[in-house]
C-alpha cells in the first residue's frame, strides 16, 4: 500500500517535472512494473473494504442487554431519543384476526380518519349561513367550489339585499346630495314600512279579552284577604312572674345579659339538638338580640317560627302571613318586632310575642334582605334591598318611604351597617360593593373588579373592623369596613363549595374563628389569624345556608339548612 503511494507520488512528481522541462515526452510504466505492482494493489484493496469508519458506534453499557424499546401509537410526546426502528416498528402484540379490512384501518374519530384543516371562524360562519340561506356552500375539497345557482357564487355577506329571493319590498330612494332636506342615503325606508304596528280587527279583539281576563284575576287575588296568624305552642305565654319569653332566663348557667364576648372559643365537637318543624328548606335564621336565648327562623314553607335555645329548646310561636317563601327576617334592637321579607312582595312588621301584624309595606318588587337601623334613636325606620336594585328605606310610624338609594344594576342581596352606623354597605347581582352614607342616596364608594364575583353574603366582624363576604367563586373574601375599604388580598378562606348558594357566614365571638356553610351540607371553619382549615364536618342532607354563632357560648354553633331542621353544636 505505501508502496503503492510512493510510486504513484514519485511517477506524478517526475510527470510535472517532465512537464516543465519537456511537455513533449510522457514516462509510461512498464509491463514489468505493472506485473510487480499488481500483488500490492489487491491487498490495499481488500484492506480498504476491511477497515470501515463508523461514525457513531452502538455502545452498550456493561452489565446490560440491549432491547427495543416499544412506542405506543397513541403517545404524542416521548422523553428520549428513539431511534428510526423503533418510531416505525409495527404495534406490538398480536393482531386481531377477527377485525375487516375497515376496521383495521387507522382511525381518529368513530367514523374514521379526518385529516386535520384549518378554515377561519368568518369563513366557516359566512359558508354556514350562505348553505341555510341559499342552500349552497363552497366545498374546500373540489377545486373551483361548487356551482352557484341564482347568486354567482356570492356569499350572504357578498350578496346584496335586492338579490335575495325573499326580499321583493322596494326602498324609498334619494342619494342626491345637494338636496339637504330630502336626502335619504342608506336610511330609506321601505314603500310600505309601518314606523308603528297596528294590530287587525282579529287581533285587537283578542288583546282585550286577554287583558280583560288578566285585570279580572288580579283584581280577585287583590281583595282577598290575607289570612295571616299566629299559632302559640307553648301552655303559658308568661311565667309565674309575669314575664313574656321574651324575657331572657337566668337558671341555665351562662350570664345572658353580659357585653362582652367570651375570652377564647373552642371549636364545636358534637351535635347536642335539632330542631324540626319546617316543611320546607329554611332561608335564614336570626338570634334574639342580645341575650340570643331565642332564635327567629325563616322557610321556604312561608312561616317564621321562633325556638327555645335553652331548658326544653321547644319552638315557642309560628307566624303565618306570606303567600310565598320568606326570604329574610330582621330584630329591631328591643326584640319586641321584627320586619319579615317574603317572595309575595310584602314586607310585614311583626309583634314578637302577641303575633299580631302591625304594619305592611311593599313596593312592587321582592325584597331580597331587610335591616332595621341599628341606632336606638332610629328604630322606626328599615332598609330593604329589592329585586329592582334599589335599597328602600320605609318609616313605620307613618308607613311611608322615606328615601331611595338607586345606583346597583342588579338585584341587591345584603345590607350591612358600618363605622359605628354611619354608612351602610351593600353587594348586588352586579358584582360590586358600594358604601353610602346614610340617607344621601349617592354612593359614596364603588367597589369592582374584573376579578370580583357576586357576593350574596356579607357579615360584619364583632370589632366592626371587617367585612367577610361569601364570594360566588367558593371564597370568602375580607375588606376592611373603616376608612378605604378596601380588599385584604392576603385574607383568603378556601375549600368550600358555595356556587350558586347565598351561605352566610359567621365569626366567632372572640374573632379566632370564621365558619361557613356550604352547598354540599358541610360545615368549615377556618382560623381567622392564617386563614388554615381547621375543621369541617357533614352537617345536612342539602344545603347548609347558615351559621351562627353563639355570641355568649364559647363552642355553641347553630346551622340550618335546606333540609328544614336547625341543628345546635358543641
Amino acid at each position: 500500500m505505501l508502496g503503492l503511494q510512493a510510486y504513484a507520488s514519485g511517477s506524478s512528481s517526475s510527470g510535472d517535472d517532465s512537464d516543465q522541462e519537456d511537455t513533449k515526452t510522457t514516462k509510461e510504466p512498464t509491463e514489468e512494473e505493472l506485473a510487480h505492482l499488481k500483488p500490492l494493489a489487491d491487498s490495499a484493496h481488500s484492506v480498504a473494504k476491511s477497515l470501515q469508519v463508523c461514525a457513531a458506534p452502538l455502545v452498550v453499557p456493561t452489565g446490560q442487554v440491549e432491547t427495543s424499546r416499544v412506542v405506543a401509537p397513541t403517545v404524542n410526546e416521548l422523553s428520549y431519543n428513539p431511534r428510526y426502528e423503533e418510531m416505525f416498528a409495527p404495534v406490538a402484540g398480536p393482531a386481531n384476526p377477527f377485525l375487516t379490512q375497515q376496521m383495521r384501518a387507522p382511525k381518529n374519530m368513530l367514523t374514521g380518519f379526518v385529516e386535520a384543516a384549518h378554515i377561519s371562524d368568518f369563513q366557516f360562519e359566512n359558508q354556514r349561513k350562505t348553505f341555510h340561506s341559499y342552500g349552497y356552500a363552497l366545498d374546500p375539497s373540489v377545486e373551483g367550489g361548487v356551482a352557484a345557482y341564482d347568486t354567482d357564487g356570492k356569499t350572504v355577506f357578498e350578496s346584496s339585499k335586492a338579490n335575495r329571493a325573499g326580499d321583493k319590498r322596494k326602498k324609498l330612494k334619494n342619494d342626491k346630495p345637494e338636496d339637504v332636506e330630502g336626502f335619504l342615503g342608506p336610511w330609506g325606508k321601505y314603500e310600505d314600512e309601518e314606523l308603528v304596528s297596528r294590530p287587525n280587527e282579529t287581533e285587537r279583539a283578542e288583546i282585550e279579552e286577554m287583558m280583560a281576563k288578566k285585570q279580572r284575576r288580579n283584581r280577585v287575588t287583590e281583595d282577598k284577604p290575607i289570612e295571616e296568624k299566629s299559632v302559640l305552642h307553648i301552655k303559658d305565654s308568661v311565667d309565674y312572674q309575669g314575664r313574656s319569653f321574651l324575657h331572657p332566663p337566668h337558671d341555665v348557667g351562662v350570664n345572658l345579659r353580659k357585653s362582652g364576648a367570651p375570652d377564647r372559643c373552642f371549636l364545636p365537637k358534637a351535635h347536642i339538638h335539632t330542631w324540626t318543624g319546617h316543611t320546607k328548606g329554611i332561608s335564614a335564621i336570626r338570634w334574639f338580640p342580645k341575650s340570643a336565648h331565642l332564635l327567629l327562623s325563616c322557610s321556604m314553607d312561608a312561616r317564621i317560627k321562633i325556638w327555645e335555645v335553652y331548658n326544653e329548646r321547644r319552638c315557642v310561636r309560628t307566624y303565618s302571613g306570606h303567600r310565598q317563601a320568606v326570604r329574610d327576617v330582621s330584630f329591631n334592637n328591643r326584640g319586641d318586632k321584627f320586619v319579615s321579607a317574603g317572595y309575595d312582595r310584602y314586607l310585614k312588621l311583626w309583634d314578637t310575642e302577641t303575633g299580631d301584624v302591625v304594619s305592611r309595606f311593599s313596593s312592587r318588587k321582592i325584597p331580597f334582605c331587610v335591616k332595621f337601623h341599628p341606632d336606638y334613636n332610629k328604630q322606626h325606620l328599615f332598609v330593604a334591598g329589592t329585586s329592582d336594585k334599589k335599597i328602600i328605606c320605609w318609616d313605620t310610624r307613618s308607613g311611608d318611604i322615606v328615601q331611595e338609594y338607586d345606583r346597583h344594576l342588579g338585584a341587591v342581596n345584603t345590607i350591612t351597617f358600618v363605622d359605628e352606623n354611619r354608612r351602610f354597605v351593600t353587594t348586588s347581582d352586579d358584582k360590586s360593593l358600594r358604601v353610602w352614607e346614610w340617607d344621601i342616596p349617592v354612593d359614596m364608594k364603588y367597589i369592582a373588579d374584573p376579578t370580583m364575583h357576586s357576593m350574596p353574603a356579607v357579615t360584619l366582624s364583632p370589632n366592626g373592623k371587617w367585612l367577610a363576604c361569601q364570594s360566588l367563586d367558593n371564597k370568602v373574601v375580607i375588606f376592611s369596613a373603616i376608612n378605604r375599604f378596601k380588599m385584604n388580598r392576603k385574607k383568603t378562606f378556601t375549600g368550600h363549595m358555595v356556587s350558586g348558594y347565598a351561605c352566610n357566614l359567621d365569626f366567632s365571638p372572640d374573632m379566632s374563628y370564621l365558619v361557613s356553610g356550604d352547598g354540599d351540607g358541610k360545615v368549615y371553619i377556618w382560623d381567622w389569624k392564617t386563614t388554615k382549615l381547621y375543621k369541617k364536618w357533614q352537617a345536612h342532607d342539602n344545603v347548609c345556608i347558615s351559621t351562627l354563632w353563639h355570641p355568649h357560648e364559647a363552642s355553641k354553633l347553630v346551622t340550618a339548612g335546606w333540609d328544614g331542621t336547625i341543628k345546635y353544636w358543641d
